[in-house]
């Protein structure tokens, strides 16, 4: 079975994962692989080898990983952040480059958001730059395709402000048509409502170095070929174009949100303040974003929250010669991905902590084990009690991080921004898997608890900081719920797993602020329930993955499987299994959090589902017997699953594919079916 090659730059840590490197279509809900001539067999078999193929994912380290696949915008940016600060790429990272580009884009020539989007300004635009940066030639087969794409009205005149942002530091854009992002918003009183200690991190982080390179007008120059690229992006001479009249432009493929009368007042009023800001003030407050960018890339060892964020980081150290660069640069690698097929990318998360917790978890719900699975379990456990976080930050308060002692990152803690899932769901699976050390259990709750806020849900990364009025003031465009952090399901359910385990297994950690948590939290999973019985999801899609949630809190924290909550979750899941017994989600529900049943039956759906089912109803109720019948017929001669459609989401549109959902999710599902029912797929 082909390997992910790990890039030879990556000496911080190994990627072994041994995923598919495409996404191919969903099996017809009329295929089956008894119709090739193999046998459907029973669960406890089938469930065997799901664990076997799950185990044999595992990497050298002891955790698991798969990639997080979302669009080619990074790779991109990538490819023109390595040639603006002039460290262009080897030869063979160019080829493995522009080999990604030519496997990622779609049959139009153009490149999207996500693997099942159609194509965005945004994203072909940037592709093209930097195809032509590589020294892809203008008249190759993927560039006149996809300059042709761009040349359809409204064009590039009309890409997001984000895109006319990244144009604009290349001098493919006039600075004049991008809406302003003024540094000075950091020297405003913190107490303010919208001061961006108040946004979402990612949004944060993001409009920190937007802020510096914006307010300093830095352009990164292409010599001859920018004239080349003007004329390509437009097909008009650049002295005709008047990119102030296309300041407010969005494409209608790439629109998400519209920008609100308050933004756009506050747009205006910037653009008079930009006339006439001192100069003082101004150099004042770009040095107050500039020390908090180099402070970022410090603390996370130069990998940055995220390679967005990175690559906008390493813009800013090269506008100011900053030794800091070539480590910045250098971080960026460990966010790549290399195979044959699909050449070189740049993933926008990395997922080893969340990955090997719910590997570890489905391997502790079988009802029995191998020896190599007890030693992949125990090999599993040590790489997760290694990944915690156990030093707290240095200065991190006076620069705006909370403290992030007794985290876990969605990665191996490396870029050290703990998440309070990533934590829950590794205090949940060291749980099930060993007797853990009370006091990294101890660390982990007070950092749980830290992230609940004022509603009882629980947020990501930190507790809310601003108002939801936040997201009148979006300047986005393309992405939605993006300004602060709010309180999740996911984050909310995992929070009380975690928290009610580890009461149960640790007495000696339970308090009054702990049960009053969970008590409050439980309030608010039960107050994110729609009264047809649905739960919307927020970072998979959609209600099928926001229901498995649900469900799997409120059990977690003794809620009984008849509470009526639970049973109208239940029922919900039943009237939407499919015909073949499968379930199916289509992610374009999420753009409007709405359902939306899709064409096939998926495997990591049907997991999710099933997982929700096994929490409320007896195993041999038939909603389930046909679900474990679809997972068992579906199931690979290796004992995986295909990769089926897009599972995750984030910001509402954007898709992301977990390549190790099936792996760990649907043998999760067959493992608790055959410890609740002894493996039997009729009714005894």
């Amino acid at each position: 079975m082909r390997r992910w090659r790990p890039s030879s730059r990556r000496t911080r840590r190994i990627t072994r994962c041994p995923c598919p490197t495409s996404i191919p279509p969903s099996p017809s809900s009329s295929s089956s692989p008894s119709a090739s001539g193999r046998s459907i067999s029973s669960a406890p078999a089938a469930c065997e080898r799901a664990l076997e193929h799950l185990l044999s994912l595992q990497s050298r380290r002891g955790g698991w990983e798969g990639e997080m696949v979302w669009c080619p915008m990074i790779t991109a940016q990538y490819a023109i952040v390595r040639h603006a600060v002039g460290r262009p790429v080897d030869a063979a990272t160019r080829a493995g480059l522009v080999r990604y580009f030519h496997a990622s884009r779609s049959a139009d020539g153009a490149w999207g958001l996500h693997p099942e989007s159609g194509g965005y300004v945004f994203v072909t635009a940037l592709v093209y730059v930097a195809l032509r940066l590589l020294g892809v030639g203008r008249d190759e087969s993927i560039a006149k395709e996809a300059r042709g794409w761009l040349g359809t009205p409204p064009g590039v005149l009309a890409i997001p402000t984000w895109g006319k942002f990244w144009l604009a530091l290349l001098d493919l854009y006039d600075w004049r048509g991008v809406n302003p992002c003024p540094p000075e918003l950091v020297l405003l009183p913190r107490a303010l409502p919208f001061h961006p200690w108040r946004y979402y991190c990612h949004t944060r982080y993001i409009y920190l170095a937007m802020a510096c390179l914006y307010g300093g007008r830095v352009r990164a120059p292409l010599g001859p070929l920018a004239d080349e690229l003007r004329d390509e992006l437009y097909g008009t001479p650049w002295a005709t174009l008047d990119f102030a009249a296309h300041r407010d432009d969005v494409a209608p493929s790439d629109l998400y949100v519209h920008p609100t009368p308050a933004l756009r007042a506050a747009w205006r009023a910037l653009r008079v303040f930009e006339r006439a800001v001192p100069a003082p003030l101004r150099r004042r407050a770009l040095d107050r974003c500039f020390e908090r960018v180099v402070y970022e890339q410090r603390v996370t060892r130069h990998h940055a929250l995220s390679p967005v964020n990175g690559l906008l980081n390493c813009l800013v150290l090269w506008s100011r010669a900053h030794p800091d660069l070539d480590a910045s640069l250098a971080g960026l690698e460990d966010w790549r991905w290399e195979d044959a097929e699909q050449g070189i990318r740049y993933a926008g998360a990395r997922s080893t902590a969340w990955d090997t917790a719910f590997a570890l978890r489905a391997l502790a719900a079988a009802p029995s084990a191998s020896a190599p699975a007890h030693a992949g379990v125990a090999r599993g456990a040590a790489f997760l009690r290694g990944a915690q976080l156990t030093v707290e930050l240095p200065g991190g308060r006076e620069q705006g991080r909370d403290p992030i002692r007794g985290g876990w990152c969605f990665s191996d803690g490396a870029h050290r921004w703990p998440v309070s899932d990533c934590t829950a769901e590794a205090v949940s699976a060291l749980l099930e898997v060993a007797r853990a050390d009370p006091a990294p259990l101890g660390l982990a709750r007070d950092f749980i608890l830290a992230r609940q806020n004022a509603d009882g849900g629980f947020a990501t990364y930190e507790r809310r900081r601003g108002g939801a009025w936040l997201e009148r003031l979006n300047p986005s465009e393309m992405f939605g719920r993006c300004m602060t952090e709010r309180s999740y399901v996911e984050c909310t359910a995992s929070a009380l797993g975690a928290l009610s385990r580890l009461r149960a297994a640790r007495p000696e950690l339970a308090s009054v602020r702990l049960d009053r948590a969970i008590d409050r939290g439980v309030r608010f999973l039960r107050s994110t329930q729609r009264p047809d019985g649905s739960v919307p999801g927020f970072w998979g899609v959609n209600f099928t993955y926001g229901i498995f949630h649900f469900v799997e809190g409120l059990r977690a924290a003794g809620v009984g499987a008849g509470d009526p909550a639970l049973v109208r979750a239940a029922a919900w899941l039943m009237v939407r299994q499919r015909a073949d017994g499968g379930w199916g989600e289509h992610h374009s529900g999420a753009r409007d959090e709405r359902y939306v049943e899709h064409p096939e039956s998926q495997p990591v759906m049907t997991a999710w589902a099933l997982l929700a089912l096994l929490g409320v109803v007896r195993p041999h109720a038939q909603a389930v017997r046909r679900g474990v019948d679809w997972l068992i017929a579906r199931q690979r001669a290796d004992g995986g699953w295909p990769a089926g459609a897009v599972n995750g989401v984030f910001f509402g549109s954007a898709m992301l594919h977990y390549r190790l959902y099936p792996a760990y999710f649907p043998a999760w599902a067959l493992a608790r079916y055959v410890a609740a029912s002894g493996g039997v797929t009729s009714p005894p």
